[in-house]
Parts: structure tokens; sequence; C-alpha cells
């Protein structure tokens, strides 16, 4: 039947180690403009012994109040591109169907290889071009039509591999569309909220989530997430790119390890 493990008691540990996950996504999630859920995912299954899918679904239902105490503390900068974020998101829902419809039809394991490639190519992006502070995102027919391609493209990759959109939209909007550093992470976190939403509609209804642990989790990284995007503000934005490097370095380095399992021949 496929049925999904439990997760573990409800006890105190439980308890306490949702609130630890949180306080560290949610700091996560606030200095560089990602989900988080490349924190929860991988914490819940080693830490809390949740299945990989019940864990991906929770961390979908607590991306929700992370990202958006993010974008207040980003908003409160002038920092999220508001239009551009909801092109993105509405890019994003329609590219999650597709990566959705692709999943049985596509080699996984040349897909997480081709996201180690974009990865690295990035990682090495960070180092050589430095994000102006002053730099907006103006909207013209190419940015939209850019924003639109931005979008599905992010989406389909999350339907596919299960990464969230951070990773890919925040080094995209700096590098390609070359905004500040600032804005990339605000309006990230703004196209997350109802990408994530809508996912967790859909996984509540495949009873794919763990609603208590979500809100353990969600709310501890609220405390988080504000401190997170206030130390952003303030780094010089080479050292943001930097830590936002190593930060994907340690997402590429996951993946690769899942491709290298992924070849490994089953009994």
């Amino acid at each position: 039947m496929g049925d999904l493990s439990e997760p573990p008691t409800r006890n105190a540990r439980f308890v306490l180690g949702c609130i630890g996950i949180g306080l560290i996504a949610g700091l996560l999630s606030g200095l560089f403009g990602v989900g988080g859920g490349t924190v929860i995912v991988p914490l819940l299954v080693l830490l809390m012994s949740f299945d990989q899918r019940l864990a991906a679904g929770t961390s979908l239902a607590a991306i929700v109040p992370t990202a958006t105490v993010g974008v207040i503390s980003y908003a409160l900068h002038g920092s999220v591109a508001w239009i551009p974020a909801l092109i993105l998101a509405a890019g994003a829902v329609v590219g999650a169907q597709i990566g959705s419809w692709l999943l049985p039809r596509t080699p996984i394991t040349a897909l997480r290889w081709g996201f180690v490639g974009f990865l690295s190519v990035v990682i090495v992006s960070l180092f050589l071009v430095i994000p102006s502070r002053d730099a907006d995102l103006p909207l013209t027919i190419i940015t939209i039509l850019g924003l639109v391609v931005l979008g599905l493209v992010t989406g389909t990759l999350a339907g596919l591999l299960g990464v969230g959109g951070g990773i890919i939209v925040v080094p995209a909007l700096m590098l390609i569309f070359g905004t500040s550093d600032l804005i990339a992470k605000g309006t990230s976190l703004l196209m997350m909220i109802p990408t994530a939403i809508s996912g967790t509609v859909g996984n509540i209804r495949r009873r794919n989530v763990d609603l208590f642990a979500a809100a353990l989790i969600g709310v501890a990284a609220c405390t988080t997430t504000a401190i997170g995007a206030w130390i952003a503000t303030i780094v010089d934005p080479f050292l943001g790119n930097v830590l936002f490097a190593i930060f994907i370095a340690v997402i590429a380095v996951q993946m690769a390890l899942r491709a290298i399992r992924g070849r490994k021949p089953k009994n």
C-alpha cells in the first residue's frame, strides 16, 4: 500500500527536536532567502525518524509562516519586488505540475547530476559577480518573459527533485537579472508563500503532512527568520555571496550523494 511511516511519539524530545529544527531553518531562511526545506527535510528524516515524503510535506507546511515573516522583514527594508514575485509564483505553480508529470518519465539520477553541475556554476559565479545593493528589478517585456521562464524552470525542478525555489531563484535574480542580493532574497521568499500553500493543501488531502510538527517548526522558525534577514542587511555583499556559496555547496554535496546512491544496483 506504500503507507507512510508514523512519526515518533509526541513526547518532550519530539517537541524540542522540532523547535530546534525550526530555529536553525528560520535563521538560514532569513539569511539566504530560501524556504528552509533543504534543512528541515534531512533533519526530520535523520533526527526525528520521519518518512522522506512525510518530512517533505511537513517542511512545506512549515515554510508558509517562515517565509511570511521573512517577507515582512525584507519588506521593512524595501527589499521585496512584489509583482515579479507573483509572476515567479505563477510560473512555479505551473512548473510544479510539469515536474510532477515528468517525474515518472525522467531519469532522476541524470537530473540530479545536472542540477549539481548547475549549482557548481552558480558557486563560481557568486565569486565573480558581486551584486549592488542599489540594483532594482525593473519590469520590461523581456524581464517579464524571463521571470515567467524562471518560474517555470524553478517549479519544474521542484516537482522533479523536491528542491526549494530559493536555491534557484536567488542566484538567478542576482546573476541573470542583476538585482541586489537583498531584493533577490525578499522576492524569493514572497514567491514561496502561494506555492507552499498550494502544495500544503494537496499534502493535507493526501495525509502527507504532520501539522503538529509543522506548527512547532514554523513557529520556532518565525523567531529566528527576522534575525537572519537582519544579518543579511548588515553583512557585506561579498561576504553574503561567500556564505551563500557555502550553503549551496552543502546542497550540491547532498544532491551528488543522492545521485551516487541512485546509481547503485539494487539487490
